[in-house]
C-alpha cells in the first residue's frame, strides 16, 4: 500500500515537472527576446488564474498560478492582455513604442524556442531510443464477426496498404495508420486495398459509430478490425510448464494444435478447450519452425486463459533521427488541424484535449515499461504542437500578435488601444471558454474510464 502511494506520487512529481518544462521553455523565449528588444517585462508566469505563490526579482514578478493551464509572459508593450494576465502595473501610454519588427521577433521567440526543445529532446529521443512493438504492422488479426469489415470481406491475415486511397504505416498510432485514416474518411464507403495471397485487392467498407452520451466526445467512425499482434515470448518465468516444455523468451508463437495464429487472442479458446491435456504449439526460432508439447493446467474457477509461465509481448528500441521525429510530428499536427476544418470531417473541436488530458495521459505513459522513453518521444510532439498551434493567427496566440504587427507595419502606424483591448479581451475569454470545453470531455474521460461500452449505429 505505502509503495503505490509512493509510486502515485513520484509519477505525478514526473508529470508536473515535464509539463511545466514544455511551458517554462517555451515562456522563456518570450521573456528573453523581450529583454534583448529593450521591452517591459512585468510578470513571468506558469498557469493562470489567482497567484499560490509569487516573488519579484528585479521588476519582474515570477508567479505559479492555481489554473494548470499554460502560462504568460506580461509584455506590456506587446499587446493588451489584462483579461488573462490581470491589470498592469504601469499605463501602457507612459511606456516607450515598440517597432512592429520587435513585437514579431518576441512574438516568435516562443514558438522558436518550443521546436528548439523538440529537436533537443528529439536527439535525446535518437540516442536511448523509443520502445516499438516488434510487430506494429498493418496486418488485420481480428475481424468482428458482423461487423463493416466482415460485412465488406476482410479477413484476418490481410495486410492492408492503403485506407480511403492513402497509404497506411502502422495500424493504431500516428496519422498515417489504419485507425487514422478510417477516422478521417468522409464517404459513405472506405476503400482498403489490401494484400492477400500475394494480390492486391479493394474491398469498399461500411462504418460504425458507438452511439455515446452528451457529456463524451462524439463517437468517431470503426470497422471494427483489430491489429495482428502474434504472441511473441517476452519473458519465460523459470521452472514453469513453458519453460519444461522448452519455450524461449524470442520465440513466436504461430499455430496450436495446427491451427495458425495470428493474433494472441487466438489462443485463449484453443486453450480453454484442452486444459488438462496436451497441446501441439508451433513457434518460430530464429527464422526456424520448432514443436512443442505442453501439458496444459486444468480449468479452475480463476484460471486466466494463459497462465502457464509465459509473459507475452515483445518491444524493440528504435533510434529515429530528429529531423524526420520533428517533420513527423509537424506533419501529425497539420493532418489534425485540416481534418478539424474539413466541414466532412467527423473530427471536431471535441476531441483534442487540453491540459488535463495531456497530463492524464502522460500520468498513463510514466505508468507503463519504459514510461520516460515514451514520454521523451510524446513530448517532441507535444513541442511541435505548442509551437505551431500558437502560430496560428488569432488574437492572444502568437500568431495573432505576429498578424497585429504585421498589420501595424503594413499602416505605419499602431493600432488604436481600444480596438486592441477589445479584440483581445473577446479572445482571450473565447481561448478561456475553449479551454473550459476541452476540460469538460478530459474529466469526461477520467469519469468514464469505467463505464460499460457504449451502443453501435452502423452505416
Amino acid at each position: 500500500m505505502v509503495f503505490d502511494v509512493l509510486k502515485f506520487l513520484f509519477i505525478c512529481l514526473e508529470v508536473v515537472f515535464i509539463f511545466n518544462l514544455l511551458i517554462v521553455v517555451h515562456e522563456w523565449g518570450h521573456f528573453l527576446a523581450a529583454r534583448w528588444r529593450g521591452l517591459k517585462v512585468e510578470k513571468f508566469a506558469i498557469w493562470f488564474g489567482k497567484p499560490i505563490w509569487s516573488k519579484t526579482i528585479n521588476g519582474v514578478e515570477y508567479r505559479l498560478g492555481s489554473i494548470p493551464a499554460g502560462g504568460f509572459v506580461a509584455i506590456p508593450q506587446l499587446a493588451p492582455m489584462e483579461a488573462l494576465e490581470g491589470e498592469s502595473a504601469e499605463s501602457r501610454e507612459s511606456l516607450p513604442p515598440v517597432k512592429p519588427l520587435d513585437k514579431i521577433i518576441v512574438a516568435a521567440a516562443g514558438p522558436i524556442f518550443s521546436l528548439g526543445l523538440a529537436f533537443v529532446m528529439a536527439c535525446l529521443v535518437w540516442v536511448v531510443g523509443k520502445p516499438q512493438s516488434e510487430f506494429d504492422t498493418t496486418v488485420i488479426g481480428y475481424v468482428r464477426e458482423g461487423g463493416p469489415a466482415a460485412e465488406a470481406g476482410l479477413r484476418a491475415g490481410d495486410r492492408i496498404v492503403a485506407v480511403d486511397g492513402k497509404p497506411v504505416k502502422h495500424f493504431l498510432t500516428g496519422t498515417d495508420s489504419v485507425k487514422w485514416r478510417i477516422v478521417r474518411s468522409e464517404g459513405e464507403k472506405i476503400p482498403f486495398t489490401v494484400e492477400r495471397n500475394g494480390q492486391l485487392i479493394t474491398l469498399d467498407t461500411g462504418w460504425t459509430k458507438p452511439e455515446t452520451s452528451s457529456w463524451r466526445r462524439p463517437a468517431l467512425r470503426e470497422v471494427q478490425i483489430g491489429p495482428r499482434v502474434v504472441p511473441g515470448v517476452g519473458f519465460v518465468v523459470r521452472g514453469s510448464l513453458a519453460d519444461k516444455a522448452g519455450f524461449q523468451a524470442g520465440d513466436l508463437v504461430t499455430a496450436i494444435q495446427g491451427t495458425p495464429v495470428f493474433n494472441l487472442s487466438d489462443l485463449g479458446p484453443v486453450i480453454d478447450a484442452r486444459r488438462g491435456q496436451e497441446a501441439e504449439f508451433t513457434v518460430e526460432r530464429n527464422g526456424s519452425p520448432v514443436s512443442l508439447s505442453m501439458l496444459l493446467p486444468p480449468a479452475t474457477e480463476d484460471a486466466a486463459p494463459i497462465d502457464f509461465g509465459i509473459e507475452w509481448g515483445r518491444t524493440t528500441l528504435v533510434h529515429p533521427n530528429p529531423f524526420t521525429q520533428v517533420r513527423d510530428a509537424a506533419t501529425s499536427i497539420f493532418r489534425m488541424v485540416g481534418a478539424l476544418v474539413s466541414p466532412a470531417s467527423d473530427v471536431k473541436a471535441a476531441h483534442f484535449s487540453g491540459p488535463v488530458g495531456i497530463m492524464r495521459l502522460y500520468y498513463q505513459i510514466f505508468e507503463s515499461d519504459n514510461g520516460w522513453r515514451i514520454a521523451l518521444a510524446f513530448s517532441v510532439l507535444i513541442n511541435v504542437n505548442l509551437a505551431l498551434l500558437n502560430l496560428l493567427p488569432f488574437p492572444v496566440l502568437d500568431g495573432g500578435h505576429i498578424t497585429l504587427a504585421l498589420i501595424e507595419a503594413v499602416r505605419r502606424k499602431p493600432i488604436s488601444i481600444r480596438v486592441l483591448e477589445a479584440v483581445q479581451t473577446a479572445c482571450a475569454l473565447a481561448l478561456v471558454g475553449f479551454m473550459l470545453y476541452l476540460t469538460f470531455y478530459d474529466v469526461g474521460d477520467i469519469v468514464a474510464s469505467g463505464s460499460p461500452p457504449a451502443v453501435e449505429s452502423k452505416k
